[in-house]
């Protein structure tokens, strides 16, 4: 039996308590904050705004654990950020390029879901790295997607080719990495030990390429037993829902998860894999990247069908790109320090609540993954107009 906290996390939880208290985090939190271009994103009861924006879009407290806040991210400020303008001077390609990792003969309707959303948002490309199994079927999904028929499983691949195989398959994915704003590890992936280990080497190349990756699903899985793929990979995002970050909290802190600390047990899981960002799904989001911890609580949909988390990985891909390069290229100084991972999470998870609560609403119990994809549009559009 594991013990509920041991000795090595209750150092991690006194580490986080002064992280909190400390003025690099309140820095931090003030930048996340800064975002917005109201001078009023501020604390409820600040009287400088009494006249102050809705609860949707101002920084709010939430005690969500019993040692400290856990604030609310002004998540449509962040929204109307980093999303870039629709320009006439753009060509294609310049809002992003996606690609998703995943797809086997038994799943195709994940990366499907995954790579569609990401066009849905806004992205300019998006492909598909898939077995050849699924490729024919994620193909007759959609036309928009490009899809690569790459991938194998061990049933078509004797021991003897493995090595060449595996070669093979990473070379073909490397002439194409470089182009890539952000890939999508996991959705539909299957748990294949040949189709995993030629994923862990795609996943060791997109680091050194230094492209970010947000891993979810059976990426989860992969991780979860080598996690020298995601250690201190600072553009690396991991989207556990609430089995996949019990097996984390397992393996990594060697204890259960504990409900009256969320935000410390997710800002030391995130701090012990050498500050990657976290996105623990849930009734809110909890967002943590190991420094600062914020969440996402605005409601969605009481509707649990499955592939919300395949949109959510695929928006979350999108806006972490646009993050990643509005920071970059940002006049400001003083956002330079904010972690574009963060942002990223924090954009993808209102739009989904958003086009989910716009599906639930249509379609009550009949809502699907497709009707939620459908209103990712309309939910960014009420955010940030493209007319403006």
């Amino acid at each position: 039996m594991r013990n509920h906290c041991p000795h090595a996390w209750h150092q991690q939880q006194h580490s986080g308590r002064m992280w909190a208290a400390s003025p690099a985090f309140r820095r931090r939190l003030f930048l996340l904050r800064s975002l917005s271009p109201s001078p009023c994103a501020a604390l409820p009861g600040n009287a400088a705004c009494s006249s102050s924006p809705s609860p949707s879009t101002s920084i709010r407290v939430n005690a969500m654990s019993a040692s400290g806040p856990v604030y609310e991210a002004d998540a449509e400020a962040v929204v109307r950020r980093i999303t870039p303008p629709l320009d006439r001077a753009r060509h294609k390609g310049q809002a992003g390029k996606i690609a998703v990792i995943g797809g086997c003969r038994e799943y195709t309707g994940a990366p499907y879901f995954a790579a569609i959303s990401a066009l849905k948002v806004g992205a300019d490309l998006s492909h598909v790295f898939c077995t050849r199994d699924a490729a024919t079927v994620i193909k007759s999904y959609s036309p928009e997607l490009i899809v690569h028929p790459i991938l194998e499983e061990s049933y078509s691949v004797s021991d003897g080719e493995r090595e060449y195989v595996s070669s093979r398959i990473l070379t073909e994915v490397a002439k194409w990495m470089e182009r890539f704003d952000c890939i999508v590890v996991g959705p539909g992936l299957g748990r294949d030990s040949f189709l995993l280990d030629c994923v862990s080497n795609i996943m060791r190349h997109a680091r050194q390429a230094n492209i970010p990756t947000v891993v979810d699903g059976d990426g989860l899985f992969l991780i979860t037993n080598n996690l020298s793929l995601v250690e201190g990979n600072l553009l690396a995002i991991l989207t556990p829902n609430v089995y996949e970050y019990k097996r984390l909290v397992q393996k990594v802190l060697n204890c259960e998860v504990n409900e009256e600390n969320a935000s410390e047990q997710l800002t030391a899981l995130c701090q012990k894999i050498g500050g990657i960002t976290i996105m623990r799904k849930g009734k809110a989001d909890i967002i943590s990247d190991g420094k600062t911890v914020t969440q996402v609580s605005t409601f969605g949909s009481p509707r649990r069908c499955g592939g919300q988390g395949d949109i959510l990985s695929g928006s979350v891909a999108v806006f972490a790109s646009w993050a990643r390069h509005f920071l970059l290229t940002n006049e400001y100084p003083t956002e330079k320090s904010v972690n574009p991972m963060m942002l990223g999470c924090i954009a993808g998870s209102l739009l989904l609540r958003k086009a989910a609560s716009h599906a639930f609403e249509k379609n009550k119990r009949s809502t699907v993954t497709t009707d939620i994809i459908e209103f990712l549009g309309k939910s960014l559009e009420d955010i940030c107009p493209a007319g403006h």
